[in-house]
């Protein structure tokens, strides 16, 4: 048995095509496919099956087209309501992929029918077992449980408590365990690992699901620590249970000055894709900032902090362009508009002769020392957990997802606005620069500003959040 790993870090999940060296079985398959196709023919292996642990929250699925697109089977919980065909299975359900044999079990907690998959080679490795589960036991924690409504959230955290402890004695303590989420994702919650692989024997150990003894403690820890999620997140569960289409993926070609003068003017949104910093020195007035390609904050912020189903331009370089789209298809944000450039050395201003264009400062925390007034107020756009965590002394604490429905309630007052690397911080400072705030850009870690000078609160310890 062999397990090909296909990461989505922007997302912070992970796919799997799992094969005997001539048949697969692929799980959690993002809608993205051609990535798990290029992954099969370079196994030189045929996709015979298709499974989905759930119904997704935080991405649509590719397993539907996937199936389609070569005929395998397509393995979703006999008890998910559906708008397509599918081979319906349930717990203890078993089947063969070639030589590979493959055990349905049920683990809710992340969803109410949430599954997880035993895979089994008797012919080879001496038995080598692996497990696929999803959104229930993850390295060092579990997947979320308030994502399916607010008055099933502690029914499915006691579910999840059980399913974990289930699901480590459906296989051999050396079963190696491959989860979908918890590489970052909003849909893992508790303190989870940085481990890049793991066994059912080293969860046992460390992850907290399994060790705590008491099941209402572990519960009451679970939902003290739930968090904020993505706001597309509500429409995902849905789409997927219509089955997604294809992901439309091509660029399209470029909007024209005019047009493009005309988004802006009337307010649509348009999405600068360069660097932060440039985007401070000169941007078309009106535009918002999503760099792309620093970290993997991008897919998930822009969904989050954008309102769902708005027009949408993409302004950059080709390259950056065509890896936006394929990563907005992830969440079902479908052939958005571009207007591809400014290539380098060529000014922005160039995209759109005669739109105006707007800059505002940036700088450190050594700036914001030497430089704050007063009546200057300072903004962290960080998540409600990281500003109890600590923070500078008199910050007010607007979420970046928040800001939008939040800009009028803000002091009529220069806003030097902050996060914890500087990447949602230049998401908020573009948004307020579009409604013609006075704002600075504090384009630095949190973790250095008491070293420059800037009055912080004590660093809490402790587990708050993922």
């Amino acid at each position: 048995m062999d397990v090909v790993v296909i990461e989505t870090p922007q997302l912070g999940d992970r796919s799997y095509l799992v094969h005997d060296g001539t048949v697969a079985l692929v799980i959690d398959t993002q809608r993205d496919i051609d990535r798990v196709e290029a992954a099969a023919r370079e196994a030189g292996v045929r996709i015979t099956h298709v499974a989905e642990t759930h119904l997704h929250n935080d991405y649509l699925t590719g397993g539907l087209i996937l199936a389609e697109a070569h005929n395998a089977g397509y393995l979703v919980n006999a008890a998910d309501h559906v708008s397509f065909e599918r081979t319906p299975v349930s717990d203890g359900d078993v089947f063969l992929v070639g030589r590979l044999s493959v055990r349905v079990v049920a683990t809710p907690g992340h969803t109410h029918t949430h599954l997880s998959y035993v895979v089994r080679d008797d012919t080879h490795d001496a038995g080598r077992e692996a497990v696929f589960s999803g959104g229930s036991l993850l390295y060092g924690s579990v997947g979320r449980t308030d994502l399916v409504s607010p008055a099933d959230t502690a029914k499915l955290a006691h579910d999840q408590y059980s399913s974990v402890r289930r699901l480590v004695h459906a296989a051999a303590p050396e079963a190696e365990l491959y989860p979908t989420h918890g590489f970052g994702s909003f849909c893992s919650i508790g303190p989870a690992s940085r481990a890049h692989s793991s066994t059912l024997a080293e969860q046992a150990l460390s992850n907290h699901a399994l060790t705590d003894p008491s099941e209402d403690h572990f519960v009451a820890e679970l939902l003290a620590n739930i968090t904020a999620y993505p706001a597309y997140y509500a429409h995902m569960s849905p789409l997927n249970a219509a089955g997604p289409g294809q992901a439309p993926l091509d660029v399209p070609g470029s909007v024209d000055a005019e047009e493009l003068g005309r988004r802006l003017e009337t307010g649509e949104w348009v999405v600068d894709l360069r660097h932060r910093v440039a985007f401070a020195d000169s941007h078309l007035q009106g535009s918002v900032s999503f760099e792309y390609g620093k970290g993997d904050n991008f897919t998930s912020y822009l969904g989050w902090v954008i309102p769902w189903n708005q027009p949408l331009t993409l302004l950059g370089s080709q390259d950056d362009v065509e890896k936006a789209i394929r990563d907005l298809a992830r969440i079902g944000i479908d052939s958005p508009d571009a207007a591809v450039g400014p290539q380098r050395g060529v000014p922005v201003g160039a995209l759109a002769p005669g739109v105006p264009q707007a800059s505002y400062p940036y700088g450190d925390w050594g700036m914001l020392r030497k430089e704050r007034m007063p009546q200057d107020v300072v903004l962290d756009v960080r998540r409600p957990e990281e500003f109890e965590a600590s923070h500078v002394v008199g910050a007010l604490n607007v979420p970046v997802y928040e800001l939008l429905g939040k800009m009028t309630e803000l002091p009529d007052a220069r806003i030097w606005v902050h996060c914890a690397t500087g990447y949602r911080a230049s998401v908020a400072a573009s948004l307020l620069d579009r409604s013609g705030r006075d704002v600075v850009l504090v384009d630095a870690r949190f973790k250095d500003a008491a070293g420059a000078g800037i009055e912080t609160t004590p660093q809490l310890t402790g587990y708050r959040g993922p």
